[in-house]
């Protein structure tokens, strides 16, 4: 088996559940906004004040968003006794929520060099004090349980960020530095998720398709889904076939040697475009030096794992990689089916690598499924507005917090983007 390429959060936190028993709302409360504090651990202030570019966000900003969404939309509302940290932070870690007011520009993030990262962490303990106050408060509690549900899955969000934010920091280092120099230790089944281990039979898994069923099911056992990825509705599939295993480092490798980035028939317009104007060659980590490719990890600069899946492509070069394979990318809903269909089935011939390995691109725009509604208010603004200009990913990541993934979950980015933890699975 190859060596693990990137951080696993399970084992970086060690923050082990037991998976029999659904933890208590305090409990869950305490081991997100742990996972937050650890993330941060090891870093220098000067590393948690810096903006590498205008997607990425500092991480003591991340750490003081968290907190204010606690803040803001659970402890203001439903604690009465409850007193701001700073009313300054009102506008400093607002992200995009226009009905809560003026915010800090999100690319100009980086230039807040005050309040401290001291006294980012005080702010932290003041709201989880006041938190664990609330939900002491059996009343308080439930009456806010649907918003701090949110605000966890929300943090947790934010984590992965924390760490595809600080990942492109760290690359920008002409000394490309380690987060962690140290490798991670792979939890079960941690290295055959980021590897490719062969399998007997078809590298395809046949679908017979027709009236299928998607999204999340208000009614399932599933704790927490956010409002986009509701409501469940029924959507007719051609039969299909899908790759059973993620592509390749070898493979994409072998696109580029075939003049992949050189060829425009390949690419649509705009990819083509992105290809010219910032240079692109290979993926965003990748580098050649003397023939020998090397990739940029948490772990600081590696050999290229030709076994691990290629991760750090945009849409674009997905789409243009599928149509050089003379394949294409899966619809959403394809993938869902597949991967619900795999997960009920004790068949071998099943799809590997769907968690905790790559977010993986679909042909979908992100919109909303047939009755889709957003919450009324400012939390609210959460998912509907993002619905424009934006592709759907699927799956889940080796920075996606255990426990955080599931079939219906509908991650979504920009098709130009690259700095996310994003790979390629195929489908005909």
């Amino acid at each position: 088996m190859t060596r693990v390429q990137d951080l696993n959060l399970v084992s970086m936190w060690n923050l082990d559940r037991d998976a029999c028993v659904q933890p208590s709302l305090s409990d869950q409360f305490s081991r997100v906004r742990a996972g937050t504090d650890a993330i941060a651990a090891p870093l220098s202030p000067e590393d948690c004040q810096v903006q590498s570019m205008p997607d990425a966000s500092p991480i003591k900003w991340h750490m003081a968003h968290t907190s204010w969404f606690f803040e803001t939309f659970v402890l203001e509302p439903y604690a009465a006794s409850y007193r701001a940290f700073d009313p300054k932070f009102k506008v400093l870690f607002n992200s995009y929520y226009n009905g809560i007011g003026d915010k800090q520009p999100r690319a100009e993030r980086g230039l807040l060099s005050r309040p401290s990262l001291d006294r980012i962490r005080e702010y932290r303990a003041h709201v989880d004090a006041a938190m664990r106050g609330l939900l002491r408060s059996r009343a308080q509690a439930a009456a806010a349980h649907s918003l701090i549900s949110l605000g966890l899955n929300h943090e947790e969000q934010h984590q992965e960020l924390m760490l595809t934010d600080l990942k492109h920091m760290l690359s920008m280092n002409p000394c490309a530095p380690a987060y962690r120099a140290e490798a991670a230790r792979a939890h079960q089944n941690g290295a055959a998720e980021n590897s490719a281990p062969a399998q007997s039979g078809s590298a395809w898994s046949s679908f017979s398709g027709g009236l299928v069923e998607i999204g999340h099911d208000a009614k399932s056992t599933v704790q927490f889904a956010f409002d986009s990825e509701s409501p469940r509705h029924q959507v007719f599939l051609r039969p299909y076939r899908i790759a059973k295993q993620l592509v390749r480092n070898r493979e994409y490798l072998a696109f580029i040697v075939d003049g992949g980035y050189s060829r425009h028939d390949l690419w649509l317009s705009e990819g083509w475009d992105r290809v010219r104007d910032e240079r692109w060659c290979a993926p965003m980590y990748w580098r050649e030096d003397h023939r020998a490719w090397t990739e940029f990890t948490l772990h600081g600069t590696q050999a290229l794992d030709p076994d691990a899946p290629v991760c750090h492509v945009s849409f674009f070069e997905a789409d243009a990689y599928a149509r050089w394979a003379d394949a294409r990318l899966p619809t959403e809903a394809e993938w869902e089916h597949a991967a619900n269909d795999s997960a009920a089935s004790t068949s071998p011939d099943v799809l590997a690598q769907c968690f905790g390995s790559r977010w993986q691109w679909t042909a979908s725009a992100y919109l909303g499924h047939p009755g889709f509604t957003a919450a009324t208010g400012a939390v609210g603004e959460y998912n509907g507005k993002f619905m424009c200009n934006q592709f759907v990913l699927k799956g889940s990541s080796i920075a996606t917090p255990e426990g955080h993934s599931r079939v219906t979950y509908r991650n979504f980015f920009p098709p130009e983007k690259r700095w996310q933890f994003s790979g390629i699975r195929l489908a005909k």
